[in-house]
């Protein structure tokens, strides 16, 4: 069954979030995860949004994103996004 992870991200260091965009990519797909959903306008239909950027990566099982995110090639990185933004990140199952 597929698995979304959703993150909502507030970014305050641009320039270190646009080189994590570009480290993320190659392991995210090796990990099975593709984007549907990579920041773009948010249009709050009711109540307010919790951040200006909201991604949805879509992978094969929750068991897959848990991998990513955990996964040794993704901590550097991660720490990129850590230094750059605040985020909430979730995982949540598909249907």
């Amino acid at each position: 069954m597929p698995a979304y992870m959703i993150a909502h991200i507030e970014v305050q260091d641009l320039e270190l979030f646009e080189r994590y965009r570009e480290a993320v990519v190659p392991i995210l797909t090796q990990h099975g995860g593709r984007y549907l959903v990579r920041g773009g306008a948010v249009l709050a239909l009711e109540g307010e949004p919790e951040s200006d950027r909201v991604v949805v990566i879509e992978f094969p099982t929750i068991e897959a994103a848990q991998a990513f995110h955990a996964s040794a090639e993704y901590q550097p990185v991660l720490a990129m996004r850590l230094g750059s933004a605040t985020s909430t990140v979730i995982v949540v199952p598909g249907v």
